[in-house]
């Protein structure tokens, strides 16, 4: 590998992992700092927002970016080498790149699918880590000259020099720490999910914080929405889709919120749900279906309500997220909604689920959840402590 190859290689290790630190930032603030706007969002349609506010955007909680700082690190790390260390290492470096970033480039395809053809949004953050990947595959690929079916002998005894070497053996040690440390304590999008459920209520905001969010949502428009509020102070009208990830962390995380305030103000806060189902089958408003159980959910909690049904129909489709289908939907029906005439009744229901996603249309919602809160449009997920903040300033300001 040539002196040229390599700091071009190492040049694009170095951009990716920047950039993917910058991208965890980013992703990071989205989730708890509901008044942050990031930098990269320049329209609907570019932001990184709304990549990395989707499904796509997270493994078991954990930001995607995070992950691929840690393979810039690699690659980094693997590029220094193809520099410094002794000549037989440095003539299969550009092999194991070549391997990783083959196995990086199935990864970002996947990624970019889902960027430009399911969320028809692009991440400007992303495309520059796809570009270093790219980067990286050709300058390996041109600069591998020995059989790749010699790699796994050729990666054994390099081990054993890693494990020779002091300054190597003390590198990989700080990098699997480093990596070790970051997994676990980098805060999860799922961690939201369990502190909402496990400990009621959130702790109030700082009095900063809490002067800066009023700041933020009072300069917030109002939309006007024509739904009763029964004589409530606070009308909170969610759109949801009982197959989003999202839907089910706020409705856990906002539980105890909605129990706390219906203890103190009884009767001065109403939420009303409205169906927005990530499903073509009953959601013309989208490109594609993303969640194909999406409108079979809608009509089981439509009709389990006339069971008394609603909180475990609810309840059972938030837990079975990962694995729910229309078919294991309907079987819940009968099982947890006791609803035995679901066919007969599907269509007629499905009308009035079409007719949320029509409410929905005309009100702009793009993503599930959005809340309006008092005709204030907040989209996505606010941390439980912000929500909860929102409410009281719609109490305290309650003509």
């Amino acid at each position: 590998m040539s002196r040229r190859a390599t700091l071009f290689a190492l040049v694009c290790a170095v951009i990716g992992l920047v950039v993917s630190i910058a991208a965890a930032y980013v992703h990071y603030r989205l989730l708890y700092d509901p008044t942050y706007r990031s930098f990269c969002d320049v329209s609907s349609r570019i932001s990184c927002t709304e990549v990395y506010m989707s499904r796509f955007s997270t493994v078991r909680g954990v930001p995607v970016a995070i992950f691929g700082a840690m393979w810039f690190v690699i690659a980094g790390l693997l590029s220094t080498a193809a520099l410094r260390a002794r000549d037989s290492v440095r003539e299969s470096v550009p092999g194991y790149l070549f391997v990783l970033s083959t196995l990086a480039l199935a990864i970002i395809l996947y990624l970019a699918y889902a960027s430009f053809v399911i969320l028809k949004a692009v991440c400007l953050l992303c495309l520059v880590t796809y570009a270093a990947v790219i980067g990286l595959f050709l300058v390996s690929g041109a600069a591998t000259t020995f059989p790749m079916t010699t790699l796994p002998r050729r990666a054994a005894r390099d081990v054993r020099i890693l494990a020779a070497s002091p300054l190597a053996l003390t590198l990989a040690v700080l990098f699997f720490a480093g990596a070790a440390t970051t997994l676990a304590f980098f805060p999860r999008e799922a961690s939201i999910e369990a502190a909402g459920a496990a400990t009621g209520p959130p702790p109030p905001l700082s009095q900063e914080r809490q002067s800066e969010f009023e700041r933020y949502y009072a300069s917030q428009p109002r939309i006007p929405l024509i739904i009763p509020n029964d004589g409530a102070k606070v009308l909170i009208v969610k759109f949801n889709d009982f197959q989003c990830p999202a839907c089910g962390q706020s409705y856990l995380a906002y539980k105890p919120i909605f129990a706390k305030y219906e203890a103190e103000h009884p009767g001065q806060v109403k939420v009303v749900l409205k169906d927005y189902p990530l499903n073509r089958d009953c959601n013309d408003a989208i490109g594609q279906t993303i969640h194909p159980a999406a409108c079979d959910a809608a009509v089981a909690v439509r009709l389990a309500q006339q069971h008394d049904r609603t909180d475990a129909m609810e309840e059972w489709l938030y837990t079975h997220q990962p694995s729910m289908t229309p078919p294991s939907v309907r079987q819940a029906a009968r099982d947890i909604g006791q609803i035995t005439d679901f066919d007969a009744k599907y269509q007629p229901t499905l009308a009035l689920v079409k007719g949320d996603v029509a409410l929905g249309r005309q009100l702009a919602v793009k993503s599930t959840p959005t809340f309006f809160i008092n005709g204030v449009k907040l989209e996505g997920m606010l941390p439980p402590q912000y929500f909860d903040q929102a409410i009281a300033y719609e109490l305290a300001h309650a003509k």
